[in-house]
């Protein structure tokens, strides 16, 4: 399936934008790993500081989906690094959206998974398993909910309701 141009998706929703069904997410996320375009539909996961969650998601057959995790904004420590981002290769995950921290920037890079995030940080997270999965988050100034779709490219990140056709 040929990637959704966001901008092109935009030009064409402009009434699902309106009624809230399409949002953009502020463009506050950078890119990391090879995949500068990718989609799917949507895992939630809201944590603090705290990864444990993240991997167990990960170890997960990923199907295409992309995982979107509050991290709170925390500019605190990584939520994902370079063997997370691995796995989530290796396991089929589209992509991940970090409301937060990443690390190992360069072995992320070398990924052939699409990954976006506030920033980097060299230093880890916490262990304790404290979380939600599947539960509505808020992230980019817009709600997100598990099993909507994800599209992102060079030019942003939008949030739909249900899956878009080219």
């Amino acid at each position: 399936m040929a990637a959704l141009a966001t901008a092109e998706v935009c030009d064409s929703n402009v009434p699902h934008i309106t009624n809230g069904d399409l949002r953009v997410l502020h463009p506050t996320f950078q890119i990391y790993g090879q995949c500068r375009a990718f989609s799917g539909p949507i895992v939630t996961l809201k944590v603090f500081e705290d990864n444990v969650l993240v991997r167990e998601l990960l170890e997960t057959k990923g199907e295409g989906r992309v995982l979107v995790i509050d991290g709170g904004g925390s500019m605190r420590c990584a939520l994902v690094g370079g063997n997370l981002a691995q796995l989530a290769q290796t396991m089929g995950w589209a992509g991940i959206v970090v409301n937060g921290c990443i690390r190992d920037v360069d072995e992320i890079n070398a990924c052939d998974i699409g990954v976006r995030a506030l920033a980097s940080h060299p230093l880890k997270s916490n262990k304790k398993r404290v979380g939600e999965v599947h539960a509505p988050i808020y992230v980019g100034g817009a709600f997100i909910r598990d099993g909507e779709w994800l599209y992102a490219d060079s030019d942003g990140i939008l949030v739909s309701k249900s899956e878009l056709s080219v």
